[in-house]
């Protein structure tokens, strides 16, 4: 045996099976069984082999698992575990498949009938412990905590740490008394007070993880807790730990690890080496994970110990682990070699590849510019994909803007445009883009209107949106070419700041060398079109492709023209108004001067904080992790409730709110003016919103508040040019009325049907009247139990106690009970398959559905309820926007320009004298705008209005 001393990994392969399971989405192989949960284990395993330290990394390994849910602990109490619900469906059929997985990396499998796997985990960490050897769990187990610790054996001292892969963190004696507050050996006291809810362990009831951590630190364990229990004075504590002394010790023999179990497998036989590849190789193409027998042929994954897991160097930002995709590629494709693309710097080669390109009838475009505004940036390059490797990049502006700094060879950028302008308009040849309406609107400005296309980024959130961790940092929700490439292909594109650099040092493309420029742009529309051919056959075989040919796909070069027509604002209004809310907003600091007795920052939170909380002190003052108070919306809109309070939070409220609509608006919209344009041209994303809507960007105009005076005051602004009006149309209540149709809810279909006011329709049969306060209330009601709104978040809404907002919300499930059988089916429907559905089947994930997390599960459940109806929504108004213009142009009203979507709304600018003829036509599109995919019960109502602003237009 080799001098190293010896270190035992015993890895708690439950917990990766069940980590696996909820963290991927359905997958299975090619005989049609369920591998969701396998693939993840065996890339987390993979993971774990790979990022192991040879320098702390382990000499010996071994896996270990339960082989089923009962063990001799049941027959002590009958109970434990009760709670846990039976294994999925589509999960019992992989767990032979795990164990298979880890006898593919030849590792150790091991499980014993009548133990659970911390009790075998127990035994081995203490027999090797006893050897002298160094052992690691690989697991984040609170009972396992107990085995943290070091001792002397035969041959020296051997450590017993754990490694959490979830957090990349090393768990030694610091951590667990940081998390229990006492030493490994008397977590066991703790845990036995404290019970646990998940494995049906009673504790005492009433006792937290902080009673249980202040008795057994003060006394030493759980039996002297107890014991002094007859001597305190007298408490509730004291009541229930002299009722529940048998409790506490029937736990506290539960959570006891049996650390001398028969071990099947002796240490010495764990010794971990080179892992052969033949087992793997042949598991892998059984199951068809393709992308990992990729890692094995390009030799970056084969399974060896590496170098990330030393715990200091452990990652901060935690384990991520790798997400292969939502199914393996049908397909193979070669590792991305950048040295093969081509740098085209001549006409003859540029016509050579469009030529190529036209007889493919498909080709992967990107395009490099000087900015992000695509109303404002110069081309710089263009890149095409015909095949994996098979790229160009074809410089048109490189060498910077010194006119006397030397150019490289390029393609004179007219000669170049006439070249690409034929294919790349050619009907008969697909253009396949990432995030291509920002490519169209960039090469529309350049003479090309590129048709048709297809956008990878768009078909990811159709068949995906919500599965990832939420919105990226770029703001587009998880779908930007860098995270799909990596989920989709295992491989990690070059970034733009490798290329340009940050900061100060950081250079335009065009000033990038050709070379490297080569290889990052040509680099994009290879892996794009690498994208669209996995993701391509996924849109049938997911049920995807009705939601993007016939909403999303449609509405990409819609959105784009809306982008480049843009709004006029009116910049001497807009100043005028940053003027008077500069003036109000000084009035407001002034009187909250005043108010606190003293001069302050009224924008600093810290000082706000110790103002209201120190100073005035006001109660309910909360600190942070930065030891500086709480001074968020919710905190003081809680603190107004207080009349003395009130004097000061709610002109800070008001001071607050001006301030954000003169940054964001009154002074940002008039920075934002395109100076070729005159006009602001808003970005809107189409995968920037969960549930299908459009967001925009630069600016936002979702928010701009619609009904108070000041939004108003804003929306006065944007104006339409000399001889023109702005038309507005809105969809009037269509949520409700989406759910009336969708809830089957015949009262509420009736009142749709009828004309009636749907809320005072509401009031009658909730309160049996309709006046101002009761109609204002069934409206709050109508809106709230759509969203899943809670007892609570109602009644902080109406201003009634719970008690009070639950009898309504019981109340308005009897009126109408389609309603309440709406909700349970769809969180039934959702809880099982993950996903929720619109009319036109937009899929919208829930990964969180069951999360253990209330908190979580809850916020979940809530999206869930609206999802299908706010994304069916949007769904209808998409399809409005697609058929707009071609109604419009039939018609002969070339002139009426669609300009934006905020909402339930549509803007149009028209000349005055076509509004009587565009009214009707945009009515109607609109109102039929679900024809012939969907037949509604309830009719659509459209408000139209016009005006010299888009306020004017309300």
């Amino acid at each position: 045996m080799s001098d190293k001393k010896q270190h035992l990994y015993l890895v708690d392969g439950s917990a990766y099976i069940f980590r696996a399971y909820h963290r991927l989405p359905p997958l299975t192989n090619p005989q049609g069984t369920p591998v969701g949960a396998v693939y993840g284990y065996t890339t987390m395993l993979w993971k774990l082999a790979d990022d192991l330290d040879a320098a702390d990394g382990p000499t010996h390994l071994a896996v270990i698992l339960d082989k089923d849910s009962k063990s001799f602990r049941n027959d002590i109490y009958p109970e434990y575990k009760a709670n846990r619900p039976p294994p999925p469906e589509d999960l019992r059929p992989q767990f032979p498949l795990i164990r298979d997985a880890t006898r593919a990396f030849s590792l150790p499998c091991i499980e014993e009938q009548g133990l659970e796997a911390d009790d075998l985990i127990a035994s081995y960490a203490r027999e090797a412990q006893r050897k002298g050897w160094d052992v690691t769990i690989v697991s984040s187990d609170k009972d396992l905590m107990q085995l943290v610790g070091e001792e002397n054996g035969a041959n020296g001292s051997g450590r017993i740490d754990m490694l959490d892969t979830m957090k990349s963190q090393r768990i030694y004696l610091d951590e667990v008394h940081e998390k229990f507050g006492v030493t490994p050996d008397l977590v066991g006291d703790v845990l036995a007070l404290m019970g646990d809810s998940v494995d049906n362990i009673p504790g005492i009831y009433g006792v937290g993880p902080k009673t249980a951590t202040k008795l057994i630190a003060e006394h030493g364990s759980l039996t002297a807790a107890l014991d002094s229990a007859p001597d305190m004075k007298k408490s509730k504590l004291k009541e229930r730990l002299l009722e529940g002394r048998e409790a506490a010790e029937l736990s506290r023999v539960l959570v006891t690890l049996k650390e001398d179990c028969d071990l099947p497998v002796a240490i010495e036989d764990m010794a971990l080496g080179k892992i052969p590849e033949g087992p793997l190789v042949e598991f892998l193409q059984t199951h068809g994970f393709t992308s990992l027998l990729k890692r094995l042929g390009a030799g970056t994954g084969s399974p060896e110990r590496a170098n990330n897991l030393n715990p200091a160097k452990a990652d901060k930002n935690g384990d991520k682990g790798s997400v292969e995709g939502n199914r393996q590629p049908l397909s193979e494709m070669p590792q991305v070699d950048r040295s093969a693309y081509e740098t085209v710097q001549t006409l003859e080669r540029l016509q050579e590849w469009t030529r190529r390109a036209t007889a493919a009838r498909l080709v992967a475009v990107d395009t490099e510019t000087s900015s992000l505004d695509a109303m404002q940036a110069d081309l710089v390059g263009v890149s095409l994909a015909l095949g994996p490797n098979d790229a160009c990049y074809i410089p048109l502006a490189h060498g910077g803007t010194d006119l006397l700094a030397e150019k490289p060879d390029q393609v004179a950028m007219a000669d170049a445009i006439a070249a690409l302008k034929p294919m790349l308009e050619d009907d008969a040849v697909l253009k396949v883009f990432q995030n291509g309406k920002y490519d169209l609107n960039v090469l529309e400005r350049s003479g090309i209107s590129v048709s048709p296309i297809e956008d990878t980024m768009v078909m990811s959130f159709d068949l995906d949106a919500g599965r990832g961790e939420g919105m990226s940092a770029k703001g587009i929700g998880g779908h930007g070419m860098d995270e799909l490439s990596e989920r989709h292909l295992g491989h990690t594109p070059l970034s733009f700041k490798e290329i340009c650099g940050t900061g100060k040092k950081a250079i335009p493309f065009g000033e990038v060398p050709l070379g490297r420029a080569t290889e990052y742009a040509a680099e994009d529309a290879d892996v794009t079109l690498r994208l669209y051919r996995m993701l391509k056959p996924r849109l049938s075989e997911e049920g995807g492709t009705s939601i993007y040919e016939r909403v999303d796909r449609p509405l990409i070069p819609v959105v784009a023209a809306m982008e480049r027509e843009g709004i006029k604002v009116d910049r001497a209004r807009l100043a005028k108004l940053s003027e008077e809310f500069a003036g109000e907003t000084a009035r407001l600091e002034k009187e909250i001067h005043e108010v606190a007795g003293e001069e302050f920052s009224v924008g600093s939170p810290k000082q706000l904080g110790e103002i209201l909380f120190e100073k005035m002190g006001f109660k309910g003052g909360r600190k942070g992790k930065s030891g500086a108070y709480s001074t968020d919306h919710a905190t003081l809109e809680k603190l107004s409730s207080d009349p003395e309070a009130a004097a000061i939070t709610k002109k800070v409220l008001e001071w607050r709110h001006l301030s954000k609509l003169k940054s964001t608006y009154t002074d940002a919209l008039q920075a934002q003016i395109n100076p070729y344009t005159g006009r602001v041209h808003t970005s809107y994303s189409l995968v920037g919103a969960q549930t299908g809507r459009l967001s925009s960007t630069d600016p936002n105009l979702q928010n701009i508040p619609i009904r108070t005076p000041i939004g108003r005051q804003i929306r006065e602004a944007f104006v339409p040019e000399d001889g023109n009006v702005l038309l507005a149309a809105d969809y009037s209540q269509i949520e409700l009325r989406l759910a009336a149709h969708m809830a089957d809810v015949g009262t509420l279909k009736e009142a749709f049907a009828n004309g009636e006011d749907i809320h005072s329709r509401t009031a009658t049969e909730m309160f049996g009247e309709v006046t101002r306060d009761t109609r204002a209330r069934a409206k709050t009601i109508n809106f709230a139990i759509l969203y899943g709104i809670s007892r609570w978040g109602l009644a902080g809404r109406l201003e009634v106690e719970p008690d009070e907002a639950q009898a309504m919300i019981d109340t308005y499930f009897q009126r109408f009970p389609g309603i309440q059988r709406y909700i349970s089916e769809t969180l039934t429907s959702v809880g099982e398959r993950g996903y929720s559905e619109t009319l036109f089947g937009r899929k919208t994930w829930f990964p969180r559905i069951k999360s253990k997390n209330q908190a979580e599960r809850q916020g979940s459940e809530r999206a869930a309820i609206n999802a299908p109806i706010q994304g069916t929504s949007a769904d209808i108004i998409k399809r409005a926007m697609a058929r707009m213009l071609p109604a419009l142009r039939d018609a002969g009203l070339k002139d009426v320009r669609m300009l934006l979507q905020v909402h339930d709304e549509l803007v149009f600018e028209l000349p005055e004298r076509d509004v009587a003829a565009a009214s009707p036509i945009i009515e109607r599109v609109m109102a039929e705008a679900a024809l012939p995919s969907v037949t509604l019960d309830v009719p659509l109502a459209i408000d139209i209005g016009t005006g010299a602003s888009w306020d004017a237009a309300h």
